[in-house]
């Protein structure tokens, strides 16, 4: 046994003991690599304001200073590389102010970095922390990077963080023909326990890498992934040690990536149901103006006795989205035993519950498909709805979701870096 795996080991014993852990990100090991991988190279470089160090130094700026790096360009996923910009915003071509590289966007008219944007650069270093969900778009975004630099010959680096989910929970069906889209580009469940290093080498040697449609041929990438050192798969992140910048507008918190797979397909209904977007809870609620027993509400699902989780009654106002400035009724979602609950599940048990007690307020009955269609592309297929809303029942599309998990976690097992 290898130093480092011993190591590794006793991490993750202290942090299933509770104790204090502390993890290295692949930014912190390249850095004390005195950036070997990088040296002599022009570099371009995705990230967002998660790239950072644990004192919260960017990695734009650390490449930028970085002895024997050429740092020359960098590129812009959804929210923009300074974070400037909100959910489903625009990110336009600009230059940096601080270092005064030019930005090209990769979250509006172009979405894969053009030969142009990469001209010159001998690599592309990824550096941002994602949430372990497939419609998290950062991860697509990785996807198209890897294929534009796979056509020019180009080295893909990617700087490994941790899943804030853990490297455990595998939940969801794959994606579907005719439903590959930028929030469902590849064949993985919608949780994946995988890190984004691992879920690289995935895509890169299983050939999964076809564009937003699916439908492009898929080439290999020159890829190379810098591992963190000290992460185990059992570890949540705030089991690392290291500070929470929030991904987006609206992740605030470690707590909330636990919440997004929860309520964050939902979100998708057009305001169906508030689920704290607009509110100081983002992703951890179930609420509407309709819903005028929050208690009743609550009793009824915490009598499923869903594991791991258990709901609390509330009413608040949300202050923006459809519902704002009206007091909504619900519930706040608590997990009792997290490695027990299933995460994504959760929201198809409150559109049960609501079906039941509130029998005018159903979700999907419109003939109307084109409703559905970012609901239908988050979950990478339109047969969950359309078995889900003959009956409202979870216990209809059970076997359907959780069909693809177990092939999942055999065949991207041998892609572990942890």
């Amino acid at each position: 046994m290898t130093m480092k795996k011993l190591l590794t080991i006793i991490i993750c014993l202290a942090a299933a003991l509770n104790a204090s852990a502390t993890v290295k990100t692949g930014l912190e090991v390249l850095v004390e690599s005195g950036f070997a991988p990088l040296q002599g190279k022009r570099v371009g470089l995705v990230t967002n304001p998660t790239g950072v160090d644990r004192d919260l130094n960017s990695t734009v700026d650390i490449l930028f200073n970085a002895p024997g790096v050429k740092l020359v360009a960098l590129f812009g996923p959804e929210h923009g590389v300074r974070g400037d910009i909100q959910a489903g915003g625009y990110v336009a071509q600009s230059t940096d102010r601080k270092t005064g590289l030019p930005i090209y966007s990769l979250y509006g008219s172009t979405r894969k970095p053009t030969a142009k944007m990469l001209e010159g650069l001998d690599a592309v270093v990824y550096d941002i922390q994602d949430n372990g969900c497939r419609s998290y778009t950062f991860i697509s975004t990785l996807g198209l990077v890897m294929q534009a630099c796979a056509d020019l010959g180009i080295e893909v680096i990617v700087l490994d963080r941790p899943n804030p989910l853990g490297g455990r929970k595998v939940e969801g069906s794959f994606v579907e023909n005719g439903y590959f889209s930028f929030v469902s580009m590849y064949e993985i469940p919608y949780v994946y326990g995988l890190t984004v290093g691992e879920l690289a080498r995935m895509l890169n040697e299983e050939g999964m890498v076809r564009g937003q449609n699916g439908r492009e041929t898929a080439k290999k990438c020159r890829l190379t992934v810098v591992p963190m050192e000290g992460w185990c798969r059992d570890m949540t992140f705030e089991d690392t040690g290291l500070p929470w910048v929030p991904t987006s507008p609206n992740m605030p918190h470690p707590k909330t990536a636990f919440c997004y797979p929860a309520s964050g397909i939902i979100g998708e209904l057009g305001g169906y149901l508030n689920i704290g977007v607009g509110y100081t809870l983002p992703f951890e609620c179930f609420a509407a103006t309709w819903i005028t027993d929050a208690d009743k509400f609550a009793a009824a699902l915490n009598a499923l006795d869903l594991p791991g989780v258990v709901f609390r009654p509330t009413y608040y106002q949300p202050t923006s989205g459809s519902s704002a400035g009206k007091t909504v009724g619900g519930v706040q979602i608590f997990f009792t035993d997290y490695s027990a609950a299933r995460l994504t599940e959760i929201q198809f048990h409150v559109m049960q519950v609501v079906a039941r007690m509130y029998p005018t307020q159903k979700p999907l009955d419109s003939t109307d498909a084109s409703k559905y269609s970012m609901f239908d592309k988050v979950l990478g297929s339109n047969r969950i709805r359309e078995a889900f809303r003959k009956n409202y029942r979870f216990d209809d599309i059970k076997d359907y979701w959780r069909k693809d998990e177990d092939s999942f976690r055999a065949k991207s097992a041998k892609y572990y870096l942890y």
